[in-house]
């Protein structure tokens, strides 16, 4: 019910805005627009309060107050979750590399977002609301010096990886490459290389579980059987089970983690004169909708596992009989067709083995985004140092991009959304900043606000 003074006041807000409702709160009276539809169910007019206009007072109207324009839009929702993701790493960083970990940080949530190239990542760190929090210098030069710092500081670099190692149980090992023309790297050396010989190249090696655990740069004349006694020198991987990649293959390597007290699982090449095809396999499972079946057989202190993909067998088959028909004089022994061995000092279900190997997939396809980023960015990594900061940058971006991975698919949403799909439904979540210093989300997709909720991560914290 209305005041008796507020009525001349009202006659004069419906004048200027026409139809109208009052609401008392507390002991305010609030001005709204109102309209009406008509409701075919109840056969009568329903009212539809619209927007708040203002507040009356003695005085008058009392016009709600426009929100100030916005000064900047941020995109907020890629960097929030990677900052999350970074939140167990952040203080050893700090405390690793305390003039550098604020732009450890930035490019390498950077550049998980979008891989640019270093001359434009000041640009693309500042369209992040994050760069209004960590205050990150991002100039090419300022860049170049930083990975000269931090690429000369081992030590710390060492320190960090064996922090994340010891948290793990399982490892998985590898080896890659890429080739450089720089004069001015020596870690660049001639190498073996199955598509390019004979070319200067620099050798990377990967030490990976959920999450990456370590990558470091070495040159390029390291085979993989020498790299890893370096590495069991330098990381103390007795607690884990490793799982090697085929190249690492050697007695002298098995021997050496045995005495170590070390489990392990090495897959062989199907040339191995270390398999026998002769193995019975009566025992089978299912991966991943592909029919597997296997044999152990002890040999000394190891037991090979011998695997058939019934499935890779029929293709392998096939493609045989085209060959053959086509003319082709292929000599094959047609007991490898679709084998895959492997050979471990572990006694357990063969399917628990095989998995363990199978997610070694994971591993490629993290070598395979790092290539590229390292192309891209060839012309600013003209020394070793500045190589070797690199690699870690590289490192952390990877670490994060995992860690979204899990989370994804601990959300049971693989099948939905990759990474970078997620990064990218996520860029979507803009934060303004306003000139008196409020700061307000703007309108969230749908699409977007159901994704987060099953993450049931805090991306849009209260502001």
């Amino acid at each position: 019910m209305q005041e008796p003074w507020m009525k001349k006041i009202v006659d004069e807000i419906r004048k200027e805005y026409g139809s109208v409702e009052i609401k008392k709160i507390g002991h305010n009276y609030y001005v709204y627009r109102v309209s009406s539809i008509y409701d075919k169910e109840k056969k009568r007019a329903k009212k539809i309060s619209g927007e708040y206009i203002g507040r009356i007072t003695m005085n008058g109207l009392e016009k709600k107050k426009p929100l100030p324009s916005p000064r900047s839009v941020f995109e907020y929702g890629n960097a929030r979750i990677l900052f999350l993701m970074a939140q167990e790493i952040i203080p050893d960083l700090q405390r690793l590399f305390p003039l550098h970990w604020k732009e450890i940080i930035a490019i390498s949530i950077t550049r998980t977002i979008m891989p640019v190239p270093i001359k434009y990542l000041e640009s693309a760190w500042s369209k992040l609301y994050l760069s209004r929090e960590i205050d990150a210098s991002l100039s090419p030069n300022t860049i170049s010096e930083k990975l000269r710092s931090i690429g000369s500081d081992w030590n710390s670099q060492r320190e960090f990886y064996r922090m994340l190692i010891g948290k793990k149980s399982v490892i998985f090992l590898d080896l890659s490459s890429i080739f450089s023309y720089s004069e001015n790297i020596r870690l660049a050396e001639k190498g073996y290389n199955k598509d390019h010989k004979g070319l200067r190249q620099i050798n990377f090696a990967l030490l990976f579980s959920d999450e990456p655990v370590m990558l470091k740069a070495m040159p390029g004349s390291i085979r993989d059987v020498k790299y890893f006694s370096s590495v069991l020198e330098e990381f103390d991987l007795s607690k884990c089970i490793i799982i090697m990649d085929r190249g690492f293959f050697s007695m002298e390597n098995m021997e050496e983690m045995n005495r170590r007290g070390m489990r392990f699982i090495q897959p062989l090449r199907r040339n191995s004169k270390i398999i026998d095809y002769s193995i019975q396999l009566k025992e089978s499972f299912v991966y991943r909708d592909r029919g597997i079946r296997y044999g152990i057989k002890s040999i000394g202190s190891f037991y090979l596992y011998l695997y058939e993909d019934v499935k890779m067998k029929g293709e392998e088959y096939s493609n045989l009989i085209e060959a053959r028909v086509k003319g082709n004089k292929v000599k094959i022994d047609e007991r490898r067709l679709g084998k895959i061995s492997i050979i471990s000092n572990m006694l357990m279900d063969g399917d628990k083995i095989y998995d363990l190997y199978k997610q070694r997939e994971d591993i490629e396809q993290a070598f395979d985004g790092m290539k590229n980023e390292l192309e891209n960015d060839k012309t600013y990594l003209q020394d070793d140092d500045s190589l070797r900061g690199y690699f870690f940058i590289i490192f952390v971006s990877l670490y994060l991009y995992f860690r979204v991975m899990n989370i994804i698919k601990k959300a049971g949403l693989t099948k939905e959304l990759s990474v970078n799909e997620l990064l990218l439904e996520l860029s979507r979540v803009y934060l303004q900043e306003y000139t008196d210093g409020k700061k307000t989300y703007t309108e969230i997709p749908e699409r977007v606000e159901n994704i987060i909720s099953k993450l049931k991560v805090d991306i849009l914290p209260k502001i």
